[in-house]
């Protein structure tokens, strides 16, 4: 296990290029906006879809629908998550000094994924009282409902975990049997369902940004807002914490109060993510990490708005890819999340592995 602290590389970046690298990612994330609104199977001039944003009533009624009601809510969803999953991988990253830590290391997908499967999979033999049926009747509804009680299920047993040890990396372990626990749940109901609700619930981990209403977007939006504006205010805890509980508590740092709001910061905003999106992965490994490189820092001051800005943009480009421009095609979201987010992967370990070695 990697669990030394990411450190600021030797030569710092210009004060002459970091503008110019800011100007980039807002661009970067104009354009991929942009693009989401303009192109799927219908492709729609840029022109007017400023105009339709615009208010303009010369577009084609159809167009207007199509945008406004599918395409706007989507990038929207799309930039939300995203941000969401950098800041929340960003946060446990920091925390657990280990750079392939993920926002569902402590087994919060994995919650989210048993209540999903409670609703979705759930045979009549498991069926008390038949209000798993009627949860499932519900819809979209009741999945986003049961994704949001099985994460905060598996919320509340790590914060009192969390109270009882000191030491970080066994909060992690801990972590990672709680999702062990309630994958093999997941297995376990699976061999009581049948087909229809199997497929349903893999279709629902695949991931997707297409499922959220506006009406939605009233609670997803701020669920997420809150949670990146409370990693901002803890942006110098933070970078106390890149040097270890320690030297965290000898700056003045309650270590202990931190590191549970450290949590639940990420729980939030990988939990909403869960539950409106699915399990969308490897976002949050890679964020971060492409946007220390960018900036050469760790300091949450800059990275906090750039892995914003960089989050919200990759989560449009892969929303893009999978949905196969020009065509009615649609791939698995996760399945191109992991083509952006494992080369990352791969080049942050061969990257310490040559450190370590020419150290």
């Amino acid at each position: 296990m990697i669990s030394s602290a990411p450190t600021d590389p030797e030569a710092p970046l210009s004060p002459r290029v970091r503008p110019i690298i800011w100007l980039a990612l807002t661009a970067l994330l104009i354009t991929a906006f942009s693009l989401e609104l303009a192109i799927g199977s219908l492709m729609i001039p840029i022109k007017s879809v400023i105009a339709i944003l615009a208010g303009s009533p010369d577009a084609p009624e159809s167009w207007r629908q199509i945008v406004l009601l599918f395409r706007l809510p989507r990038a929207l969803t799309a930039m939300l998550a995203g941000c969401a999953l950098g800041i929340a991988g960003l946060n446990m990253q920091t925390l657990f000094r280990n750079p392939l830590a993920d926002p569902f290391v402590l087994g919060i997908s994995s919650g989210a994924s048993l209540g999903v499967a409670l609703v979705v999979l759930a045979a009549n033999g498991l069926n008390w009282g038949g209000w798993l049926t009627r949860a499932r009747m519900a819809g979209n509804l009741s999945i986003i409902l049961a994704a949001t009680v099985g994460a905060l299920a598996v919320l509340g047993i790590v914060l009192v975990v969390a109270r009882r040890v000191e030491n970080t990396i066994t909060l992690l372990i801990v972590g990672l049997m709680f999702g062990y626990i309630t994958s093999s749940m997941v297995s376990i109901l699976m061999q009581f369902s049948g087909e229809h609700q199997m497929q349903s619930y893999v279709t629902w981990t695949f991931g997707s940004f297409a499922g959220v209403t506006w009406k939605q977007l009233t609670v997803f939006a701020p669920a997420v807002i809150v949670g990146t504006s409370g990693v901002w205010l803890m942006a110098k805890p933070l970078n106390a914490f890149l040097l270890g509980d320690a030297y965290a508590r000898s700056m003045g740092v309650p270590v202990r109060r931190m590191r549970n709001l450290i949590i639940i910061g990420a729980a939030l905003l990988a939990g909403a993510v869960t539950a409106f999106c699915g399990p969308i992965g490897f976002l949050g490994i890679a964020v971060p990490h492409l946007c220390r490189a960018l900036l050469k820092t760790t300091d949450h001051h800059v990275l906090v708005p750039a892995v914003v800005l960089l989050g919200a943009s990759l989560a449009l480009f892969a929303d893009l890819i999978a949905q196969v421009p020009g065509s009615h095609i649609s791939l698995p979201l996760n399945a191109v999340t992991a083509l952006i987010g494992a080369p990352v992967v791969v080049a942050v370990i061969l990257r310490r592995r040559h450190v370590m070695e020419a150290g």
